[in-house]
C-alpha cells in the first residue's frame, strides 16, 4: 500500500526522534533520518561520521544522514526573528531553520513528507501548540510535517490524508513525562537510549554566556567575523581578553590542551612549558590581530606569564618558567614570571 513512499526524519539522536522514526518505518515508509550538526550540538559526530551512522543503524535500525549547518547557524545567531529563550538559545528559529533545510532536501531524496519527534507541551518554548504552529508556518512545512508521537492531538497532515501513513497507528502523547515513550521503546526492543537532557550548549547557563558575549556589542570580534573554529575555541578551557584586545584561551587539563593544539590555525600563537606540566595557551589570530609588533609582543609576554601562573607548583611555589612560543613556523623561548594578582585583575576573563 505504501510502496516507494519516502520520508525524511529530523533526527536528534534522542529517544523521541528514534521512536518517531520507527513508528513511520513500521508502516512501510522508507525513512532517512537527517542529523543536523553545529558547534552547539552534535558536532562530535563529524569526527567519525561512518562510525556514528553504523552505531545508529545497528542499535535502532535507522539510516541516518549527517549534515553540517554550522555556517548558516552562526548567521542565525546574529538576529533570530523570534528571539532567545532563557539563555542564548534561539529554539524557535533553530527549528524553523532545520525544517526549512530538511524541506529543501526532500526533492533530492524523493521524500513526500517530514517527520519530527516533537511532543506537544514537552518543552516550554518550542513545543507549545502556538509555537508549533509558528514553526510550521515560517518553515513552509504545515501540510508536510508529521509529528507521530502527538499526531492524534493535531490537525491531520497530507501524509495521513493521502494514506501514506495510518493515523490510527499514530499516537497522542503530550506533556513532559517520559513513561509513554519508555513503554513504546520496550515494544520496539529499544533498551539503550540517551538520557533526557538539553544537548544544546546554547541552553547551558554558563557556556551560553560565553557565546552571548561573543555576539555582543562589546565582543572582541564583529559578528560577521565569527567562524566555527572561534566558537569551538570559545567552549574550551579558560578564556581571557587582554587590555590590548588580544584573545587567549588557556587549557585547564590535558584534554583541553589537545583540543587547542588541534584547533590552532596558521595565524594563532601557541605557548607552553616543556620542563613542567601546565596549560597550553592559544593566542587567537595573533598574525592578523595586531597593528604592530610591540602590541603583539606585550600580549605574548602576558600569555607566557599566565602559562607559568597556571602551571604545576614546585615545592609549593610557582617559580619563573621557560615558555616555548610557536608562531608562523618559528619557535622561541620566553622566560616569564607567574602573572601577579594585581595584573591578573586587569585581564578580563570571559564567563566560565
Amino acid at each position: 500500500m505504501r510502496r516507494n513512499i519516502k520520508a525524511l526524519s529530523l533526527f536528534s539522536g534522542g529517544l523521541d526522534s528514534i521512536l518517531a522514526t520507527r513508528i513511520v518505518m513500521s508502516q512501510g515508509v522508507d525513512v532517512v533520518a537527517v542529523q543536523f550538526v553545529t558547534p552547539f550540538f552534535n558536532y562530535h559526530i563529524l569526527d567519525d561520521i561512518d562510525g556514528y551512522r553504523e552505531k545508529v543503524r545497528s542499535k535502532y535500525g535507522i539510516n541516518v544522514k549527517v549534515v553540517d549547518i554550522s555556517t548558516d547557524y552562526l548567521e542565525l545567531l546574529r538576529n533570530p526573528v523570534h528571539g532567545f529563550g532563557k539563555n542564548f538559545n534561539p529554539c524557535i528559529d533553530c527549528k524553523i531553520h532545520m525544517f526549512s533545510r530538511a524541506k529543501e532536501m526532500m526533492a533530492e531524496s524523493g521524500a513526500k513528507f517530514l517527520i519530527t519527534g516533537e511532543v506537544l507541551g514537552q518543552r516550554p518554548m518550542s513545543q507549545r501548540r502556538d509555537t508549533l504552529n509558528v514553526i510550521e508556518r515560517d518553515s513552509g512545512s504545515r501540510t508536510i510535517l508529521l509529528r507521530p508521537l502527538s499526531a492524534k492531538l493535531m490537525v491531520e497532515t497530507e501524509a495521513e490524508r493521502e494514506g501514506w501513513v495510518n493515523r490510527d497507528q499514530l499516537l497522542d502523547f503530550s506533556g513532559r513525562g517520559r513513561s509513554n515513550q519508555i513503554r513504546l521503546a520496550k515494544k520496539y526492543g529499544i533498551t539503550d537510549f540517551p538520557a533526557p537532557a538539553g544537548g544544546c550548549i546554547l541552553a547551558d547557563p554558563i557556556l551560553s554566556r560565553r557565546v552571548s558575549q561573543l555576539y555582543s556589542e562589546n565582543s572582541i570580534l564583529k559578528p560577521a567575523e565569527i567562524t566555527t573554529t572561534d566558537v569551538r575555541l570559545l567552549l574550551v578551557g579558560r578564556q581571557f581578553v587582554f587590555p590590548g584586545g588580544g584573545w587567549l584561551i588557556l587549557g585547564r587539563d590535558e584534554g583541553d590542551n589537545d583540543k587547542l593544539e588541534i584547533l590552532a590555525g596558521a595565524d594563532d600563537a601557541l605557548l607552553w612549558m616543556k620542563e613542567r606540566p601546565g596549560p597550553l595557551a592559544l593566542l587567537r589570530r595573533a598574525g592578523r590581530w595586531y597593528t604592530g609588533k610591540e602590541e603583539m609582543e606585550k600580549d605574548l609576554i602576558l600569555a607566557a606569564s599566565l602559562v607559568v601562573r597556571y602551571g604545576k607548583k614546585i615545592g609549593g611555589t610557582r617559580p619563573p618558567g621557560e615558555v616555548t612560543c610557536t608562531f608562523k613556523n618559528s619557535s622561541r623561548i620566553i622566560t616569564a614570571d607567574p602573572l601577579e594578582d594585581k595584573i591578573l585583575v586587569t585581564v578580563q576573563m570571559v564567563a566560565s
